[in-house]
């Protein structure tokens, strides 16, 4: 299949840099997901490796040939990809047969290459049996099934998905993560995925990369992206997660209140103590912190505590076996050992990496 190069990408509108400079390599046969909120800049990345925009300064390869820069732009048509748009971009008076045969029309191959080809593509996205329904005839989810469809028939170089299970319900999302990711591991192919949900990022990927404000704040894989964010803003939009903030001296770190904990690290001054609430444990007898259970909401499977440490709450998220074991409003102490030390001093944290 093929790589993508990224060689200090740029991207500007006027003035307003949306894209700041960015290079890197995405690996033949890699599930990268682009992962950032609203107005970040992962979409527009898309669409430069896509060929809808071109890169203000820098080159884009794939493989090993510019499709962008170095005074060459090559169209999108003639890049050999495989996009997936958030709104399915179905053809409404096509049947399912006809919108996955319509890009192997357009190249012109004979009616029985064509047929062979659709069905063998319909029948790993399981719609050989809905193969002459019209769209308004479908789910969403069989309507994606029909995008996805469309962009693998031409055994395309690259897979690129602009935030597509967006439209889908919950449970239906949760199942088509798991489609997507399959058949990318069948067809072997090199997928560029693009999402403001946390969640699709690290069922899916091999390598999230991390923006904001135009920047990259981490690329790393799903578990280094959770455990060992980079920063502050990748450690609260990735997953739930409490800071509890103090000031760090030698051997310690005190918290309003007069608590205090121990600390071996290298930081002086205001600090913020990350903790994910799911690495926290109440308990009655000694922990690291004293606080009192504020609220406790049953969830079945999780029990979803809120801890009053003094004037600020920490939540705290339990096996849904403990609800009821403490009170509400009843002392406990908070016992944890898995944690970071963020700088805390106000300044933002986005940062560049090149």
């Amino acid at each position: 299949m093929s790589s993508i190069t990224l060689n200090e990408v740029t991207k500007s509108y006027g003035s307003v840099q949306v894209i700041q400079k960015f290079s890197s390599v995405f690996c033949d046969r890699e599930f990268v997901t682009l992962l950032g909120p609203s107005g970040c800049g992962k979409t527009t990345m898309l669409r430069m490796i896509a060929g809808f925009e071109k890169p203000s300064s820098g080159e884009i390869l794939i493989d090993d040939a510019v499709v962008s820069g170095r005074g060459q732009f090559v169209p999108p048509n003639r890049r050999n990809i495989g996009m997936v748009f958030q709104s399915y971009a179905v053809w409404p008076h096509m049947d399912v047969f006809d919108n996955v045969a319509y890009p192997l029309k357009i190249q012109g191959l004979s009616r029985g290459e064509i047929k062979k080809r659709v069905f063998d593509i319909l029948e790993a996205v399981h719609l050989t049996q809905y193969v002459k329904r019209l769209p308004n005839e479908l789910s969403g989810g069989q309507q994606q099934r029909v995008a996805l469809g469309r962009a693998l028939v031409c055994s395309p170089r690259v897979l690129l998905l602009d935030e597509p299970l967006s439209n889908l319900d919950a449970k239906l999302r949760e199942s088509m993560r798991f489609e997507i990711k399959d058949m990318q591991r069948r067809f072997g192919i090199t997928v560029v995925y693009v999402t403001h949900d946390q969640t699709e990022a690290m069922a899916m990927s091999d390598r999230v990369i991390v923006f904001n404000k135009g920047a990259v704040q981490q690329m790393d894989t799903p578990t280094n992206i959770y455990r060992r964010p980079a920063n502050q803003f990748v450690a609260d939009f990735v997953g739930k997660i409490n800071f509890i903030r103090g000031v760090a001296s030698d051997g310690r770190i005190d918290f309003p209140g007069g608590q205090w904990m121990a600390y071996g690290g290298p930081r002086r001054g205001p600090v913020a103590v990350a903790v994910r609430p799911e690495d926290m444990l109440m308990r009655r007898d000694r922990g690291v912190l004293k606080g009192t259970l504020a609220k406790a909401y049953y969830l079945g499977d999780a029990n979803d505590c809120r801890v009053r440490i003094g004037a600020a709450d920490v939540r705290v998220i339990a096996a849904g076996r403990t609800y009821g074991q403490i009170p509400e409003g009843e002392e406990l102490w908070l016992d944890f050992d898995e944690y970071l030390v963020f700088e805390d001093d106000g300044a933002d944290q986005t940062q560049i990496l090149s």
